[in-house]
């Protein structure tokens, strides 16, 4: 794989900012998986934790024990070698929503704006098997990457109060899924009973970044007898390794 030109930030008093070139691709998310892979692999000392997002990669030290330059040059001696190790390619996940219009209210806008059916805006979002890109801002609130240009929207100016957990949205080029009650300023399409993120398990979200997702249209029928298996802990969440 060829190596990239990065960019070293300080970020903070603990932490420094890694950059790849500011696009949203496959490559250099692979290439951020690999090179993380290889932090852990070496053990780089006095780092507390890593954490990336497309094409950015966050890494948290103890600056007690080391600096931004010495830890720079240490992380860029190791970027230019050669990646030796593989990574998985991690796990497809199909997740069921319903986006009847009492789940998705900016469906209907979304169409008129668009010009199309609901029901194509349906198959579009639901037909794309899309590349988890990262996690944030809210814990378990999925960027994902490979939405269909014909759904690109921008988001509203003015955010919304409250968006319900569960609530698939749009944000300019990119979609996700809302893992908390919290404010809110993407368009709102359709909603999962299924809960992404749980602080009280061992996994609190068990998608990472690197796997893929898979909409899957259901009913309002379907949808409310999915809930009932998520509140009385019976339903697993479909998972497939990719090939």
């Amino acid at each position: 794989m060829n190596k990239y030109k990065l960019t070293y930030k300080p970020f903070g008093n603990y932490a420094l900012l890694i950059e790849w070139p500011q696009e949203i691709s496959s490559k250099i998310l692979e290439d951020i998986r690999l090179f993380v892979h290889e932090i852990s692999l070496n053990k780089i000392k006095h780092i507390l934790e890593v954490n990336f997002i497309y094409s950015s990669l966050l890494v948290i030290y103890n600056y007690k024990k080391t600096n931004f330059n010495l830890l720079k040059n240490e992380l860029d001696t190791l970027y230019n070698k050669p990646f030796n190790s593989k990574i998985s390619k991690g796990n497809l996940w199909k997740i069921p929503v319903c986006y009847n219009k009492d789940f998705g209210m900016d469906l209907e806008l979304l169409a008129s704006e668009k010009k199309i059916t609901t029901a194509k805006i349906i198959s579009l979002h639901s037909n794309s098997i899309y590349t988890v890109f990262g996690i944030g801002f809210l814990p378990g609130f999925l960027y994902l990457g490979g939405l269909n240009n014909q759904l690109f929207f921008p988001r509203k100016s003015t955010p919304r109060s409250n968006i319900e957990q569960g609530s698939v949205a749009i944000g300019g080029n990119q979609t996700g899924i809302y893992p908390q009650n919290s404010p809110g300023g993407w368009n709102i399409i359709g909603k999962t009973p299924v809960s992404i993120f749980n602080k009280e398990a061992k996994i609190p979200c068990k998608i990472a970044a690197g796997d893929s997702v898979q909409f899957l249209p259901i009913s309002k029928e379907n949808f409310y007898e999915i809930q009932k298996q998520v509140i009385k802990g019976t339903y697993n969440l479909k998972q497939f390794k990719n090939d």
